[in-house]
């Protein structure tokens, strides 16, 4: 898994300007919304719902607009039905692309989505084409000038992560996605503030690129996170060990 915590480096970055935006807190009341619509409105029997609500609550998003999401997703008022759907492409260099979204309009998010690939140079492809790549997984970060390895290592091994890893300044603790809820709560609840929670899918094997390359793929990711239907990209890039980011 070589590369993704630099990876996880570049998405801690990218996050504040995703909170400028204002789109996490729209994504996250959707997934929040379809996770009770599916689930039901409680999060003790709703693992999905629970761990939406912990990440929202780590966004600092107001108890009201979460108990509102729930109730929509209830049926307790009016709201859009949404539709979950996955797409999977190839970005230039070879670089496998997951795009998962939430959507009201199917129609939209496909051109919307294979827009953005091909203004990048990539392509859409079938379902199935890379998904056998990947694994979905729980992933909180911490900053290891806060922490050190070994305390965090302690009480996420204690209850229930699988590994935790460090590089590059970032201390990732990897859980499967049903312990992710839980592997995070116990965390919060000695003291460890997190950089970033997310479950995702993560590469068994990376693509390593030069960063000219490296920057083309992150601009189409980028251009993919900034539509309002999708929810997650994922991909198997690996950034050079001497990359640094374009300046603004």
């Amino acid at each position: 898994m070589s590369g993704h915590s630099k990876w996880a480096t570049i998405k801690h970055k990218k996050g504040a300007a995703d909170a400028k935006r204002g789109q996490k807190f729209t994504k996250l009341i959707k997934e929040i919304s379809v996770a009770a619509k599916m689930g039901g409105a409680d999060p003790e029997s709703n693992a999905r719902l629970r761990t939406a609500i912990i990440k929202a609550r780590a966004e600092n998003m107001p108890k009201d607009n979460i108990d509102r999401a729930i109730k929509k997703g209830s049926g307790e008022m009016d709201s859009a039905t949404f539709y979950e759907l996955t797409y999977e492409g190839y970005a230039p260099g070879g670089v496998a692309l997951i795009i998962d979204t939430l959507t009201d309009n199917k129609n939209r998010t496909a051109s919307d989505v294979r827009a953005a690939l091909t203004k990048g140079g990539g392509t859409l492809g079938a379902t199935g084409c890379v998904s056998y790549m990947f694994q979905t997984k729980g992933i909180i970060t911490y900053d290891s000038e806060t922490y050190s390895e070994e305390e965090i290592f302690e009480v996420a091994l204690e209850n229930g992560a699988d590994d935790v890893v460090s590089e590059d300044g970032i201390i990732e603790v990897i859980t499967a996605p049903s312990d992710f809820a839980s592997v995070l709560e116990a965390m919060q609840a000695a003291g460890f503030e997190q950089m970033s929670a997310e479950v995702e899918k993560v590469a068994d094997q990376t693509v390593l690129l030069e960063t000219e390359k490296a920057r083309k793929v992150l601009k189409i990711i980028d251009r993919l996170e900034e539509l309002d239907d999708v929810q997650q990209v994922s991909s198997n890039l690996e950034l050079p060990d001497d990359f640094e980011e374009e300046d603004e």
